[in-house]
């Protein structure tokens, strides 16, 4: 099987902070993402920002398990990463970007790698990815709006 790598790109007037908080805010994903829930693994009764390590579910609207990740690199501000443990995607890596723009707000670049496993789902893979980008972005820029 070949190797995909596929990147997205969008623009937030939002601080490269606000933008990486929504992104690790798992309870922020329905308000700008297609998914219904994402949900972290963490332990009974304890009440912490994830970290490297740890694993989330992320679910469809319909309720149904879409994919399980493990958190591989978390630097705060400008690097969120994540590799899947499971679901449809073999070998996938990936990897949100945030740099602060020249003239202003923040840059983010998502972008990810795997294994294709059925035919023509590059294609559909990197239109969702553009949303996820551009869905982050209306999503901080919402924020901002709110509080400006």
């Amino acid at each position: 099987m070949s190797s995909v790598a596929l990147i997205a790109s969008s623009h937030s007037s939002a601080s490269a902070a606000l933008v990486y908080a929504a992104l690790v805010d798992a309870e922020s994903w329905p308000s700008w993402s297609a998914y219904a829930d994402v949900e972290w693994d963490v332990p009974a009764c304890v009440d912490r920002p994830a970290r490297v390590g740890d694993m989330r579910t992320i679910r469809t609207s319909t309720g149904r398990a879409c994919c399980r990740e493990r958190v591989v690199e978390m630097v705060p501000d400008q690097r969120f990463s994540y590799e899947q443990a499971a679901g449809l995607f073999t070998s996938h890596r990936g990897s949100v970007d945030l740099a602060r723009a020249a003239h202003g707000g923040t840059d983010i670049t998502w972008s990810v790698t795997y294994r294709r496993s059925l035919p023509l789902l590059a294609m559909l893979r990197r239109r969702r990815l553009q949303v996820w980008a551009q869905d982050l972005a209306s999503y901080a820029n919402s924020i901002v709006s709110r509080n400006s």
